[in-house]
């Protein structure tokens, strides 16, 4: 089993946002405002463990009110500052997403997966696999907007940028011809970081999430990784992933704090 140290370590450096993202960052914290079509509210994605909560929400709610938005997330992850959860919901803050953090070792045979044929799977490499991914993550979470196509055809380049370096990218899933799924993975050093799972409610239980995790795992494995880290929803992926031979270390909190 991996150390947990170990996971809480490369799940605290785990910090993605776009290019084109506007960010405020110091030392105790990194605040994202997320481009239009993200469809998300300002979202804390750094907190240092040694951080004053109290600084941190005040810097946290100041820089999001200065945007004009109305509320931002805030993650309580494994290594969180002490006393955070319990600030947030003293002022009001509520519930936003649970997540299991999951880590797999890569240096054996690694897990297997019983994805069921007739599934068809493409990187996102051009606009119509991004607009595809787009629309299939919008269906699943309810949240964002459907890029256009000078943005999708900006993504497309990037994710290939990343694929021809080596990074990793992401991919949309196709059923009977219709996109139904979309997932990512990045690798970092020796991590793989699997991101952005996501099914549409009419094609869950299909085995599409399962494929999706075959495709990035061997991804992972060809570009070098000895380790999968994932979070996944509890009530979803969660269970799907203990049985492809994940093991959990703990659960990661976000939170939707108002900003009056």
């Amino acid at each position: 089993m991996i150390p947990a140290e170990l996971v809480a370590s490369e799940t605290a450096a785990w910090v993605w946002y776009p290019p084109d993202a506007e960010i405020v960052e110091d030392d105790d914290l990194l605040l994202v405002r997320w481009p239009e079509h993200f469809g998300q509210p300002p979202s804390l994605v750094r907190i240092d463990p040694a951080a004053d909560p109290e600084r941190v929400l005040a810097v946290a709610t100041e820089q999001t009110r200065v945007w004009g938005a109305n509320r931002v997330t805030v993650p309580v992850m494994l290594a969180a500052p002490t006393g955070l959860e319990e600030l947030l919901l003293s002022r009001g803050a509520t519930p936003y997403e649970t997540v299991d953090v999951l880590a797999a070792d890569l240096t054996g045979p690694g897990p297997l997966l019983d994805a069921p044929d007739g599934i068809e799977l493409w990187w996102q490499l051009n606009v119509r696999t991004v607009l595809d991914g787009a629309g299939v993550a919008l269906e699943a979470f309810g949240e964002g907007a459907i890029p256009d196509e000078a943005t999708a055809r900006e993504l497309a380049r990037l994710n290939a940028a990343d694929l021809d370096a080596g990074v990793g990218t992401s991919l949309v899933a196709y059923l009977d011809s219709r996109p139904v799924g979309t997932a990512g993975v990045t690798v970092v050093g020796w991590t793989a970081r699997l991101w952005g799972g996501a099914v549409v409610p009419a094609a869950r239980g299909r085995g599409v999430y399962r494929a999706m995790l075959q495709a990035r795992l061997d991804l992972a494995v060809e570009r070098g990784a000895t380790m999968a880290l994932v979070k996944g929803r509890v009530a979803t992926s969660g269970p799907i992933l203990r049985r492809a031979g994940f093991q959990a270390y703990g659960e990661e909190r976000s939170y939707r704090l108002p900003v009056a």
